[in-house]
């Protein structure tokens, strides 16, 4: 009875309109695209399929947590990649007027449209951070822990792994202001937990 309880609960989170995980609602293309399951104790998000959007190039696969516009705002997570990456959304407007974090296992220099901060503002997506820095996410079999910090006020954004900057990892962007945050992958699948988001809205 008790599995069956538990069945029916994480069934009856997943609907139409959105997902309810980490205490949080998230808005989401497909709720059939997404599972939520409970390991050791901690609930977990999985990405069941990859949706990229080819023209013009922007994700579109991820969970949008449903908040007021956050202009200053901290996410924290911990993190799997199931293929080679996986994003963290943030300062989101609309669905094309937004910016996010791509953590790659790749060196910026040498896929200089991975492992970066990205830019969309109406069209494909632009890169506004160096490419200096090592593969955010080394190895396909761990978790990672990552904190997102975003200030809307200076525009800036840093995103630390395990505790660690990563030049890669930090832009500078004044166009969008405050927005929401939300957790996924561009291309490919991935893990997520313990997420939490800290934040101050827009006054």
């Amino acid at each position: 009875m008790q599995r069956l309880v538990l069945f029916l609960a994480l069934v009856s989170a997943a609907s139409a309109d959105g997902i309810q995980a980490f205490g949080y609602r998230w808005s989401v293309p497909y709720a059939s695209d997404w599972e939520l399951s409970r390991e050791n104790g901690l609930e977990v998000l999985r990405m069941l399929v990859a949706r990229p959007q080819e023209t013009p190039r922007r994700p579109i696969q991820f969970a949008l947590a449903e908040t007021p516009p956050l202009l200053k705002v901290t996410l924290e997570a911990e993190v799997k990649r199931l293929g080679s990456s996986l994003i963290l959304v943030y300062a989101w407007r609309d669905s094309t007027h937004f910016n996010y974090a791509h953590l790659s296992v790749d060196e910026a220099k040498k896929q200089p449209v991975h492992n970066g901060i990205f830019h969309v503002y109406g069209g494909e997506r632009v890169r506004i951070s160096p490419e200096d820095g090592p593969g955010a996410l080394p190895s396909a079999g761990d978790w990672y822990r990552v904190r997102l910090v975003y200030d809307g006020t200076k525009g800036e954004v840093r995103v630390l792994v395990n505790g660690k900057p990563n030049p890669s990892l930090r832009a500078i962007d004044l166009s969008l202001g405050a927005g929401r945050v939300g957790i996924g992958s561009f291309f490919e699948r991935a893990l997520f937990r313990n997420v939490k988001i800290h934040a101050q809205a827009e006054p």
